[in-house]
C-alpha cells in the first residue's frame, strides 16, 4: 500500500513539473493548447491599472512589456530572475508592468519583499485581466509598442524567455 501511495506522489509531481504552471482543472480537463486572445498587430485592451500600492499606472508612450504571472509559480519565478539580471530592466524606453494572476495586494506585496522588484504590480484576484488575454499557462509575456499594440506574444514556461524579448 505504501509503495502504492509513494508511486500515486511521484507520479503526480512529475507531471506537474511537466506541464510547467498551468491551471489545475478540477471540474473538466485542461485545455489541449494553450490559447492566447490577442494577436501581433492588436490594440492591447488595457490603458491604466491601479498598482498594489494603490498607484494609477498609465500605459506609457514607449514600449512596453506586460508580464502575467503568479507568485507560486516557479516558471514566473525564475522569470522574474532572469529580467531582474537582464538589460531589459534598466531600459528608460521601456515600461514594465507584471500581473498577478489569482494574486491579491497582499501575496503580490509580500511576493515582492523578496524580489525586489522595480516596475509596477497589479493584483488580477479573479483572473478579470488574465482571461482577456489567454486561456492557461503562465508565465505570458506580451510585448507591446509605443502605439500599445502588440508585437509579439511568449508562454515564458521555458529557459531564458527574456532572451527572445524584441521587438
Amino acid at each position: 500500500m505504501i509503495k502504492k501511495v509513494n508511486h500515486f506522489i511521484l507520479t503526480t509531481a512529475l507531471l506537474a513539473t511537466m506541464t510547467g504552471c498551468s491551471t489545475v482543472y478540477a471540474d473538466s480537463a485542461p485545455p489541449k493548447n494553450y490559447e492566447t486572445y490577442i494577436t501581433k498587430g492588436e490594440r492591447f485592451k488595457h490603458n491604466t491599472f491601479t498598482a498594489i500600492n494603490g498607484e494609477k499606472v498609465a500605459l506609457a508612450n514607449k514600449r512596453k512589456l506586460i508580464i502575467l504571472f503568479a507568485t507560486w509559480c516557479s516558471d514566473s519565478q525564475r522569470a522574474m530572475n532572469e529580467l531582474k539580471a537582464s538589460p531589459l530592466i534598466n531600459d528608460k524606453n521601456l515600461q514594465i508592468i507584471a500581473i498577478g494572476r489569482n494574486e491579491n495586494n497582499e501575496s503580490l506585496a509580500k511576493f515582492n519583499d523578496e524580489y525586489q522588484l522595480p516596475f509596477a504590480l497589479i493584483a488580477d484576484p479573479e483572473r478579470e485581466i488574465y482571461s482577456q488575454y489567454a486561456n492557461a499557462g503562465i508565465p505570458r509575456l506580451i510585448l507591446l509598442d509605443e502605439h500599445n499594440q502588440v508585437v509579439k506574444t511568449l508562454i515564458g514556461e521555458e529557459p531564458n524567455v527574456i532572451d527572445k524579448i524584441l521587438w
